[in-house]
C-alpha cells in the first residue's frame, strides 16, 4: 500500500496535479461534471506536457549522440534522472519518505507563513528529495531525524523558491494566478535580475520586426523547426553521414534524418505549449478550491514550461543562447580545476527557455540574451562544483543538471563536513532564515518599485 501511494500515485507528476484540482474543486462544491471533467482535464495537460517532453528528449538525445561524436568531447553530462535512478537502490526509502511529508511540510509552511506556495511539479519534488536524502544519510542521520530535517528542508524550498521568483513571474503574467514551481530557479532569477539591469528601453523578443517575405517565422511552429533543422544539418556535417547511418536512423539517409529530427523537436514545442495552455485553463480556478479552504489566497507553483506561452521567441532566444554559453563554458571549467560539464540539450532547453523568457520581462531582448546566457553559465560551473560533493558519496560520473539542484546540494554538502550531525539542523536553519531574510527583502523591494511606478 505504502509503495503504492509513494510510487504509483504520488510519484506519478500527472496524478498528483489531478488530485490538487479534485480536492479545490470538490472543495468549491463543483457538481460531479465539473469536478470530473476539471481533473480529467488537469490530468490530461499534464499528460500533454509529457508527451511533448518525449518529443523533445528524443529530438535532443539523438542531437547530443550526434555533437558527442562530431567533436569528442569527454566529460559528464548532467541527467537528474540518471542519478535519482543510481540512489534508488540505497536510498529510495529515505526519498519517498522526505518527498511524501516534504508535501506536508509545504503546506503547513504555505497555511502559516506570508509564502503561499504549494509547489506541484512532482519529477522536482522527487529529485530533490534524493538530493537530500543522499547527503543527510551519509551525513550521518538516519530514522525520525533523517526525515523531519529532510522534509523541513524540502518544504521549505519548496515555498520559498516560487517566492524568490514570483515578482519576476508577475511581470511575466500580468497576474498573480500562478508561480513557478521548477528547481532551476537560481538561473531564472539572475536571468530576471540581469535584465532589470541592462535592458532598459530594450524592446521584447516578440516585437521583433519581421520582414513580408518572412512573415511565415512568426508562426513559432514554423521558426522552432527551421532553427532547429539548420542546427542539425550543421551537427551532421561535423557528425558525418557513416555515423549517423549506421548508428543512429538505422540507414537513413543522414539529411532526411536530420531533417526529421529537427522537426520532431518542433512538434514536441508545440505539443508542449498545448499541454500547458490546458493544464493553465484547469488548475487555476481549481485551485480556487485549496487557497479558499486549506491555504487561503495560496498560488499553485506550476513546472516552468507554464511561462513559455508568454513569450514565445524568447524561448528559442533563451535556448540556444544558454546552449552557447554552456558550449563555452567547457573550455573555461578546466581553467578552474573543475570536470568538463558536457552541456546536455534537456536541462539547456528547459531552463534555457525559461530564463530567456524571465529576462525578456525585464530586459527585452538585451536581458533575454544575457540571461539566458547567464543561466547557461551558472548550469555548467554549478554541476561541475556539486560533482566533487557527489563524488565523495559515491555518485562520481554524473550530476545534477539544474541550478537548485547544485546550490542547495553544495551548501548542504559542505555543511556536512563542517558540522557533526548534531549540528546540522541548526546550520540548515541558518541558512534557511538567511533565504527567508533575502525573499522578505525582495518582496518589500518589488512592492516598493510598484508603488513607484504607480
Amino acid at each position: 500500500m505504502i509503495d503504492l501511494i509513494m510510487k504509483d500515485i504520488l510519484g506519478t507528476p500527472a496524478i498528483l496535479v489531478g488530485l490538487f484540482a479534485l480536492i479545490g474543486l470538490v472543495a468549491q462544491r463543483k457538481n460531479f461534471a465539473d469536478t470530473l471533467s476539471g481533473t480529467l482535464k488537469t490530468i490530461m495537460g499534464f499528460v500533454i506536457l509529457g508527451a511533448g517532453a518525449e518529443f523533445l528528449i528524443k529530438s535532443l538525445t539523438q542531437f547530443s549522440a550526434m555533437f558527442d561524436h562530431a567533436f569528442s568531447v569527454n566529460g559528464v553530462i548532467p541527467n537528474n534522472e540518471a542519478i535519482v535512478a543510481m540512489a534508488q537502490e540505497s536510498f529510495g526509502t529515505e526519498t519517498a519518505m522526505i518527498m511524501l511529508f516534504g508535501m506536508v511540510a509545504n503546506i503547513v509552511i504555505a497555511r502559516f507563513t506570508p509564502f503561499k506556495y504549494i509547489f506541484l511539479t512532482g519529477h522536482h519534488t522527487m529529485f530533490m528529495s534524493c538530493l537530500i536524502a543522499v547527503i543527510l544519510t551519509t551525513g550521518g542521520l538516519s530514522g525520525a531525524t533523517l526525515v523531519i530535517i529532510g522534509s523541513i528542508i524540502l518544504g521549505s524550498l519548496m515555498v520559498l523558491f516560487p517566492a524568490i521568483l514570483q515578482p519576476y513571474t508577475r511581470e511575466i503574467t500580468g497576474s498573480d494566478d500562478f508561480a513557478v514551481g521548477h528547481f532551476g530557479s537560481t538561473g531564472y532569477f539572475v536571468s530576471a535580475f540581469i535584465g532589470k539591469r541592462i535592458g532598459k528601453n530594450s524592446k521584447s523578443t516578440e516585437e521583433i520586426k519581421v520582414p513580408k517575405s518572412l512573415g511565415f517565422l512568426r508562426d513559432t511552429s514554423v521558426s522552432v523547426s527551421l532553427t532547429m533543422v539548420i542546427l542539425f544539418f550543421v551537427v551532421a556535417a561535423f557528425a558525418g553521414p557513416a555515423f549517423i547511418e549506421t548508428e543512429l536512423s538505422g540507414g537513413q539517409n543522414f539529411l532526411v534524418f536530420s531533417f526529421m529530427q529537427g522537426l520532431t523537436f518542433a512538434a514536441g514545442v508545440y505539443i508542449i505549449l498545448q499541454g500547458v495552455r490546458m493544464l493553465l485553463a484547469e488548475i487555476v480556478p481549481a485551485f480556487k478550491g485549496i487557497a479558499d479552504k486549506v491555504v487561503p489566497n495560496a498560488k499553485p507553483a506550476l513546472d516552468a514550461p507554464a511561462v513559455f506561452p508568454f513569450a514565445s521567441n524568447a524561448v528559442i532566444i533563451g535556448f540556444l543562447t544558454s546552449f552557447v554559453a554552456g558550449l563555452l563554458s567547457m573550455f573555461f571549467l578546466p581553467l578552474f580545476g573543475l570536470k568538463v560539464i558536457v552541456p546536455g540539450l534537456v536541462p539547456h532547453f528547459f531552463t534555457g527557455a525559461a530564463a530567456g523568457v524571465f529576462g525578456n520581462a525585464t530586459g527585452g531582448r538585451r536581458g533575454a540574451v544575457v540571461g539566458s546566457f547567464a543561466n547557461g553559465a551558472i548550469i555548467s560551473f554549478l554541476p561541475a562544483l556539486l560533482l566533487p560533493v557527489l563524488g565523495s558519496l559515491g555518485f562520481e560520473g554524473t550530476t545534477f543538471g539544474d541550478a537548485d539542484f547544485g546550490f542547495v546540494g553544495i551548501i548542504l554538502g559542505n555543511l556536512i563536513r563542517l558540522f557533526e550531525s548534531n549540528f546540522l539542523f541548526i546550520a540548515s536553519a541558518f541558512v534557511l532564515l538567511v533565504l527567508a531574510f533575502f525573499v522578505s527583502w525582495k518582496t518589500r523591494g518589488s512592492k516598493g518599485e510598484s508603488s513607484e511606478a504607480a
